[in-house]
């Protein structure tokens, strides 16, 4: 796909982050989950780093090599008509432009990119990962594509408070983030905040026992994805149809 296709997409993804009317993004993890969910009419596909990860032989946690996260990437958007977003974690060591690159050769057009310090394992400094985020929407207009960027703000990972994400989440707007992730957010009171304060529309991760589509749609929500969650639940379906059968086959 050309640079100009690849426009057209990103501006077609950006344009569906309306806050109150959020985008569901069932993340893939491979080709056939992401052509089924395409065929059931999501406008996007999201991809989840944990589920690829998985499926490529690795764990989650910015280790896969990204040139097999980026070809696995590929395969997915191969498959799809649909704007593809994807998890690239902590951008597995590339610089800016590589990433971008990689993205872009893989028919992508939104990427997430998180604050967590892999070799430390604590949270990156806020402001030089702010102009990290900068340096990557500038890698995507130097290519022609206005990649659209969703900052994952990993502050209630590691149990802090809202105030940081908050001030986090200002930090990665104002770098021209067009999305903030702040995962694991949870309660009316904190989303509220982030959805006021942040000044770039809000991502939210769906959890079980969490907050509906319809009040994070009232809480001013752009966005709520499934991360991992649906892979974990496809595969534990396959072990109880399998385990189910086995007790019925005896021997």
């Amino acid at each position: 796909m050309n640079a100009s296709a690849l426009s057209a997409q990103a501006d077609q993804l950006r344009g569906l982050h309306v806050p109150g009317a959020p985008l569901l993004l069932v993340n893939a993890w491979d080709p056939p989950s992401a052509r089924r969910l395409a065929h059931d009419g999501y406008p996007a596909i999201a991809t989840t780093s944990a589920g690829v990860a998985e499926a490529l032989g690795y764990e989650d946690g910015n280790v896969t090599p990204p040139d097999e996260m980026l070809a696995a990437v590929a395969r997915i958007a191969a498959v799809v008509d649909v704007p593809v977003t994807a998890d690239l974690e902590a951008g597995y060591g590339l610089e800016p432009r590589e990433l971008v690159e990689g993205l872009l050769e893989a028919g992508a057009v939104g990427l997430n990119f998180e604050d967590t310090d892999h070799e430390t394992g604590a949270l990156a400094d806020a402001e030089l990962h702010a102009e990290r985020l900068a340096a990557i929407k500038q890698a995507g207009r130097d290519a022609g594509v206005d990649v659209v960027l969703n900052a994952r703000v990993d502050v209630f990972l590691r149990g802090g408070e809202v105030d940081d994400a908050v001030r986090r989440g200002r930090l990665y707007a104002e770098a021209g983030a067009d999305c903030v992730y702040p995962i694991l957010a949870r309660g009316q009171d904190a989303i509220r905040r982030l959805v006021d304060e942040v000044g770039a529309p809000v991502n939210v991760l769906v959890l079980p026992g969490g907050l509906t589509l319809e009040q994070l749609a009232e809480l001013g929500v752009a966005r709520a994805s499934f991360g991992e969650g649906l892979m974990r639940v496809a595969m534990e379906a396959a072990a109880v149809e399998a385990s189910g059968y086995r007790a019925t086959n005896p021997g």
